[in-house]
């Protein structure tokens, strides 16, 4: 669903424009939103960019960041009168509007025209317009791709170049992922040639650890991994009073469950984390092994083939013991996983 003649149409005249993304939104949601905020903001729009939640401070060097206006109950009012006096709202890198908690009621009732740019299976029908592909290594390509096809390329300047080049080098793993094609290689190459510091790009998101995170990392690497190798599996359960003894901060744990998957044999990786009010999961693989059909299927999960999530809201312990009852029934399809 390519939707772009009609999303140009759109976005023909200067509107009021809100952008939202997912919670604890990451560097392909927060690139791709702020690279679209500046696109719309060149072309004469009054945007603002919502966030469900707060994120993680690596990503809070992109340009825009210090308008972004991250949801709490301070700003419930504020935020909600926003949402009902805009013309348009971008719904950015999620499929279903339980990914945006409690902005999710406000947003589906708001009378603005909404616009969906994402590239995740089976996207929940609330949108008027959309720009989905699921083929896309990231929101930030398709962010990219509208821009180019509406003629506006000479409107991507540096700052909004570093966005969206983060959002698609952090979705392919540094361009290691099956996702890494050869429009992912072109975009990359077209956003290198506008003069973006590359190196400085990955540095600011990838080497700008804190201590804290650092100490968290070591002691889930020494204490908390745990690896099956009869089902060549292997995964990390994080409790809020671990997370709490290290400081955690949002972001922390992003990432940590690639360590799991990176163990020697070792084709499908989880971590459980508490979060108080739920039990969130996430889930990798490699070859053909599909994590998004496992969380779909038990634990209200979705997302990509290699890459998914879930939640349990039973306790961390229950949902462990449902997760090791569960890999059973997958061991065939795991030990014939390369």
């Amino acid at each position: 669903m390519q939707d772009i003649e009609a999303i140009g149409a759109v976005i023909s005249q200067p509107q009021t424009v809100l952008i939202t993304t997912h919670q604890n939104p990451d560097a392909d949601a927060m690139g791709s939103s702020l690279g679209l905020a500046g696109y719309l903001r060149k072309k004469g729009h009054r945007v603002t960019v919502v966030t469900p939640t707060d994120y993680s401070q690596n990503l809070h060097w992109l340009s825009g960041n210090d308008d972004v206006i991250a949801f709490d109950e301070k700003v419930r009012v504020s935020v909600n009168q926003l949402i009902n006096e805009t013309d348009v709202i971008f719904c950015l890198d999620f499929s279903s509007l339980d990914r945006i908690r409690e902005l999710a009621p406000m947003v589906r009732q708001s009378r603005a025209r909404k616009i969906l740019i994402d590239h995740h299976l089976e996207p929940e029908s609330f949108a008027d317009l959309a720009l989905w592909d699921p083929i896309a290594a990231a929101t930030a390509e398709l962010v990219f791709r509208l821009i180019i096809e509406l003629g506006d390329k000479d409107l991507i300047d540096i700052p909004i170049a570093e966005c969206l080049y983060s959002g698609l080098m952090t979705d392919t793993g540094s361009f290691r992922h099956s996702n890494t094609t050869g429009n992912v290689h072109r975009m990359a190459a077209e956003l290198v040639d506008l003069k973006i510091d590359v190196s400085s790009i990955h540095r600011r998101i990838f080497d700008n650890v804190t201590l804290d995170k650092f100490r968290l990392l070591g002691y889930v690497l020494n204490e908390k991994l745990k690896v099956l190798p009869q089902y060549k599996f292997a995964y990390i359960t994080l409790t809020d009073a671990e997370l709490k003894r290290y400081r955690s901060k949002t972001g922390d744990t992003e990432g940590m469950v690639n360590y799991a998957l990176a163990v020697e044999g070792v084709v499908m990786a989880a971590i459980l984390i508490d979060r108080v009010d739920e039990i969130r999961l996430s889930f990798r693989s490699v070859g053909d092994f599909s994590v998004r059909d496992l969380a779909s299927k038990h634990f209200d999960g979705g997302g990509h083939r290699s890459a998914a999530g879930g939640r349990s809201k039973l306790s961390l312990a229950e949902t462990e013991q449902k997760l090791l009852a569960i890999i059973p029934e997958y061991q065939q399809q795991l030990l014939e996983t390369v």
